[in-house]
């Protein structure tokens, strides 16, 4: 694994160690060159203008390749226990690299959006057990993609199915028993063979949502991989919700999403909340899917500025 660390030349002045957040990034493709350290190097990241909100307020911000994209195998893309994983490591590898001045007790937050969200919620899920060193404050994870079945069939035959199919490929990547091959008729090969390594900033990204979009899942397989029971047992242990974040977490959610089911996100709200998890949960009445990572952004900065001052969180279950 892969990724990058930047931290801000000015002295840290605020309450305690210097913050560092842990950035999983949004939707970049299944290729080595959407790696978010080769997009952020080359001024060709969408998110750059955000993390440069966080680098202003002081805080550090180490930013994860993920598995598989920008190094050896396929990026396993929305595979959220994989995407989690990789988000806690990064944090780890910047706190325990020297040169980087970041505290091994440092507080730490947890920030991401669409296909960020998953990696955010996921680490949030995973800190407590799975990197218990870590400091973790607090979560904002907005646009979650928490029941990745739930996601496909809202995707199914829409303008933007090719997410449903790169998603396919990122867990054929993780499981590899699954064989996704084998479901595959000729369209659905040369789909395959057409987008392995397509990235979202470049121009291959055009033909692939035209090709895929309002077309049936039966238009590219004979058999549909949603159906089989090792798809959907490994769809299922990668559903969010199952256990409750040891921090509070800031959930952020567009209502006209058209890419990320509205419902399904709010199932994951109250289902976090049921374990006893401290949740955040607000709404964006006027906005879709890019609009509400743009509107959901100072909240989400405000919550952990709060969680890095010391402050308490309300949150919102009992409303």
């Amino acid at each position: 694994m892969s990724g990058t660390v930047v931290v801000p030349t000015k002295a840290w002045t605020g309450k305690g160690k210097r913050p560092l957040v842990t950035w999983g990034v949004g939707t970049r493709g299944l290729g080595d060159a959407c790696a978010p350290s080769y997009t952020l190097a080359t001024g060709l990241d969408y998110e750059a203008l955000f993390i440069a909100d966080a680098l202003s307020r002081g805080w550090a911000v180490a930013i994860t390749d993920m598995q598989g994209l920008g190094t050896p195998g396929q990026h396993t893309y929305e595979v959220g226990q994989s995407q989690g994983r990789a988000v806690l490591n990064i944090a780890r590898a910047a706190e325990r690299f020297g040169e980087t001045g970041i505290a091994a007790d440092a507080p730490v937050g947890i920030m991401g959006y669409s296909q960020g969200g998953t990696s955010a919620g996921w680490a949030a899920q995973l800190a407590a057990s799975y990197a218990p060193d870590l400091q973790v404050k607090g979560t904002a994870a907005g646009g979650v993609p928490a029941d990745l079945l739930a996601v496909a069939k809202s995707l199914d035959q829409g303008p933007f199915a090719a997410l449903m199919y790169m998603a396919a490929v990122g867990y054929d990547a993780a499981y590899p028993e699954l064989n996704l091959q084998k479901y595959l008729n000729e369209n659905g090969k040369k789909l395959l063979a057409d987008t392995k390594d397509i990235c979202l900033v470049s121009v291959d990204i055009v033909p692939a949502l035209f090709n895929t979009a309002f077309k049936k899942i039966s238009d590219f397989t004979t058999t549909s991989p949603l159906d089989q029971p090792d798809w959907q047992a490994r769809l299922k242990e990668n559903r969010l919700g199952g256990t409750a974040p040891s921090a509070p977490v800031f959930q952020a959610q567009a209502v006209f999403d058209e890419i990320i089911p509205f419902q399904q996100a709010d199932t994951l709200h109250k289902e976090w909340c049921a374990k006893g998890a401290n949740v955040t949960w607000k709404t964006y009445l006027f906005a879709e899917h890019a609009l509400g990572m743009v509107q959901s952004e100072p909240d989400a900065m405000t919550f952990l500025a709060d969680r890095f001052a010391g402050k308490p969180a309300q949150g919102n279950c009992a409303a």
